[in-house]
């Protein structure tokens, strides 16, 4: 279920009221029926792999909190992360370990295949895979006790605001919530609807509208240049900002409306002065996820220069692989691992907070953007070619109306301030302006934005491929 889709705008009230009808006690049975709709909605059978694994990582968890043994406690650790790893890359890495085994062995004549499996990746299975792994690991590690209500924990993985895309939510933060007794905050309420509704704008009217300029291009990009290509890189990359962080956004005033507290995901990345900022700021969850359970039991930055530099490698080499069964997406995490490695040696001290510096580092994003964003290698080649090529006129692209363009231009200059006035005040719901009068006719013109500017065509959050 698409959270710009009628069906949410529907399911949304509906769990919210019957969540707040019900005793405490009886909330988390509510919440777990009403996830399970919520995924079912996009492939009802994949409920089946969900429950299969929750199965798995809730007893694995049982059996090593009753282990002294650490030698069981790791068979268990290693059970639970055989069969996440396992499912993962059975359904989104299949293809890909297929086509590479049939490179390698290509020079024999007759190249090794595996089996054809006609399958499709169940919507979100990286999140929801990693968040059940932060739980089995932090059990093994004693950082959490095994939750014994096996309702709970399947609530914990399943929780339908952030199931789908994130952010990726630690047991020990999200787990005790579901035991609290959330009560009806006037307040809190209005506060997250403003947050869904800032969202809904960053998804419908920003991401939404460009991607109707940069699909064109980047399905066919030989057949664009210069000024063209410049455009379609920066809408890109602020696409996937405002596709990615807008669905964050909804996510967390869902939760919000609730009582449920989730962790930001996003904290203004495009503002940042270096690429070690930026992973601070851009995906939060997942950085920290890598960070906890990769780059520090490989030592970290407490080794040796050239160790740290093979563990920021090996970190965003599997970054990209994450976020996609292709060699680009690897490209495009190790340019931001050697983006890294460079500060590392020629800054140590940090970079200073300077606007040039904000320029090169936004500059470095949006071009390893491409790889992320390209079909393939010879596409990625063919947009960074295009922009040597010439084109025509200030925008160059005859399929876009000035008029329209001009449009797109200012809904974007407002996002920029409103980020902005975030940036220097946090906490700023949406960038809302302090009197009350001005903060409903803030909200007032949004969703008036939205109704005029919007794409209503419920377009998949780029993330929900992940």
């Amino acid at each position: 279920m698409l959270f710009n889709s009628l069906a949410f705008s529907l399911f949304f009230p509906l769990v919210t009221f019957g969540y707040f009808l019900l005793r405490p006690g009886q909330r988390w049975w509510w919440l777990l029926l009403a996830s399970c709709v919520f995924y079912m909605y996009f492939r009802p059978v994949y409920i089946l792999v969900l429950a299969l694994t929750i199965g798995i990582d809730y007893a694995a968890g049982l059996l090593m909190e009753r282990s002294s043994d650490f030698r069981v406690r790791r068979r268990w650790l290693g059970a639970s992360l055989i069969a996440n790893i396992g499912i993962l890359a059975f359904f989104k890495y299949w293809g890909f370990l297929d086509e590479n085994l049939a490179a390698l062995t290509g020079w024999t004549g007759s190249p090794l295949r595996l089996p054809v499996l006609d399958v499709v990746l169940p919507v979100g299975l990286s999140f929801h895979t990693f968040q059940a792994m932060s739980y089995t690991f932090d059990v093994y590690y004693r950082r959490q006790k095994a939750e014994r209500h096996l309702g709970i924990y399947a609530l914990y993985v399943m929780f339908y605001p952030q199931l789908v895309a994130g952010p990726i939510e630690r047991p020990g933060q999200l787990l005790p919530q579901f035991r609290e007794h959330h009560t009806i905050d006037y307040g809190r309420i209005s506060k997250g609807l403003v947050r869904m509704l800032w969202g809904l704008f960053k998804k419908i009217v920003i991401a939404d509208r460009l991607s109707l300029f940069v699909d064109p291009i980047f399905r066919e990009p030989e057949g664009y240049g210069g000024i063209t290509m410049v455009w379609a890189i920066l809408f890109f990359s602020i696409q996937i900002y405002a596709d990615f962080s807008g669905y964050c956004d909804i996510a967390l005033g869902a939760a919000q409306v609730m009582g449920f507290r989730l962790m930001e995901n996003f904290r203004h990345p495009y503002f940042s002065a270096s690429f070690r900022e930026f992973w601070t700021r851009w995906h939060i969850s997942l950085s920290q996820w890598f960070r906890d359970f990769v780059y520090i039991p490989l030592g970290g930055n407490r080794v040796p220069i050239v160790k740290e530099i093979r563990n920021l490698l090996i970190v965003f080499a599997l970054s990209g692989l994450w976020h996609g069964a292709s060699w680009t997406f690897v490209v495009w995490g190790l340019i931001h691992g050697f983006f890294l490695i460079t500060e590392r040696l020629l800054f140590p001290n940090g970079r200073s907070s300077t606007i040039l510096n904000r320029l090169l580092t936004f500059t470095g994003v949006c071009l390893a953007w491409v790889f992320f964003r390209a079909d393939s290698f010879d596409d990625a080649m063919q947009v960074f070619a295009g922009l040597l090529r010439p084109s025509a006129g200030w925008i160059g692209l005859p399929l876009i109306t000035t008029q329209s363009f001009i449009t797109d231009l200012l809904l974007l200059l407002l996002l920029f301030l409103a980020e902005w006035r975030q940036w220097h005040q946090p906490g700023t719901a949406s960038a809302a302006p302090s009197r009350r009068w001005a903060a409903y006719g803030w909200h007032a013109a949004l969703a008036v934005l939205i109704l005029l500017y919007g794409v209503f065509e419920a377009q998949s959050f780029i993330y929900f491929q992940f």
